[in-house]
């Protein structure tokens, strides 16, 4: 397949935001996160890989690719690169159908959900799914003027954990609202509070919300809290960053809950 291949350039627009939205679909690149994909059921439209380079060993054993082998496009390496924007491509990558998710996910019995209100660094908001992922988390929800979901460097920065927990993109000015009717607390992190975050109660259903790296939360999402929270600083930092921040408040979340057997 060649860069003038009508699929190829239709997947090269892909690294645009508005032609992801049109599409319903994005892009995965590297053998992990297609592995990741395959193996979550996620759906695929195609399983691109480097013709000259050949499938990658890792994939050829992977019983959802054996069983897909229509998916499999062999291209060349311009197309790699000019559908991943990188100068040193990948092996493969996958065209993903984004997937529809339920939000019922969040309300689940005991839910713990993480809420980014203008989280803008797609580093930080991968990282912050991934962490949420590693303990557990029901959900993550991503509000208004944050990073796209699919951008390209946010989907490499979940790992994978896109594909191992409902990620939603929603209106907070609508969404939290409906949480708190339904008995869920919402916890926000705020430098102005006197409230350490080991000492607030996570073993009831509840929401963590964390602001953007430069803005903290905004006035209207802070708000609809229910209580505010702090991570301890005893060194000469200022601050955590919003990344760092989440993971900390996730992980005692989870020590309250494991040891109150929840």
């Amino acid at each position: 397949m060649s860069v003038q291949n009508a699929r190829a350039k239709s997947w090269a627009a892909l690294l645009d935001k508005k032609h992801r939205d049109r599409a319903g679909r994005f892009i995965v690149e590297g053998i992990h996160l297609v592995q990741e994909a395959l193996r979550c059921g996620a759906e695929i439209e195609a399983v691109v890989y480097d013709g000259e380079r050949g499938l990658p060993a890792e994939l050829d054993r992977e019983t959802a690719l054996a069983e897909q082998h229509d998916l499999l496009v062999s291209a060349s390496q311009a197309v790699m690169a000019k559908c991943t924007g990188t100068d040193s491509p990948p092996p493969v990558f996958a065209v993903v159908i984004k997937p529809v998710v339920n939000e019922e996910a969040l309300f689940r019995e005991q839910s713990l959900v993480v809420v980014l209100d203008g989280v803008r660094d797609p580093g930080n908001a991968g990282t912050i799914i991934r962490s949420a992922d590693a303990v557990g988390a029901d959900a993550v929800v991503l509000g208004r003027g944050c990073v796209d979901l699919y951008n390209p460097k946010t989907v490499r920065s979940t790992m994978g954990s896109l594909f191992h927990l409902p990620v939603i993109e929603a209106d907070l000015s609508k969404l939290l609202p409906q949480a708190k009717e339904r008995g869920i607390r919402l916890a926000a992190t705020s430098l102005q509070s006197a409230v350490s975050c080991f000492d607030c109660d996570w073993t009831g259903p509840t929401w963590l919300v964390l602001g953007s790296e430069s803005d903290g939360i905004s006035a209207d999402v802070l708000a609809l809290a229910d209580q505010s929270v702090i991570i301890p600083i005893r060194g000469q930092a200022e601050s955590l960053n919003v990344a760092m921040a989440g993971t900390v408040i996730l992980y005692e979340a989870l020590r309250q809950r494991e040891r109150a057997g929840k």
